[in-house]
């Protein structure tokens, strides 16, 4: 087998260097721990307080995967195999007969910080 080529690789060289570029930038983004605290952060001030508890048992979790990043927040504070910060965000029943109301807490609490991530992912995207 006999292969030619005639011409330049000047555009597929100035692709792949701007793709390595934009791959560097994509990986100093992948710090997402700066945003997972901001959750952290949100969430603890927009729990409804009684005992407190439930405040002070966000975390998170960064994980990378072949198809990108992910970050997830989650609430330690179980009772009886019932998640509280759930039971707050969508009501339950009580043990009296009774039905307390949910709270949409989340999702105003953490939006902000799914739009930042997404300003500075956009940021990057652009340079």
């Amino acid at each position: 087998m006999h292969v030619t080529s005639s011409g330049s690789f000047k555009k597929s060289d100035a692709f792949l260097r701007r793709m390595k570029d934009f791959t560097s930038r994509i990986d100093r983004f992948q710090s997402l721990d700066k945003y997972g605290m901001r959750g952290v952060d949100a969430l603890s001030a927009a729990t409804p307080i009684d005992t407190s508890e439930t405040s002070k048992q966000w975390g998170y979790t960064v994980s990378r995967d072949k198809t990108g990043l992910t970050i997830e927040w989650y609430n330690n504070n179980v009772e009886d195999g019932r998640q509280i910060a759930i039971l707050i965000q969508y009501g339950h029943a009580t043990g009296t007969g009774g039905y307390v109301v949910g709270r949409d807490y989340i999702n105003p609490a953490i939006q902000p910080i799914f739009d930042e991530i997404l300003d500075d992912l956009w940021k990057q995207v652009r340079k």
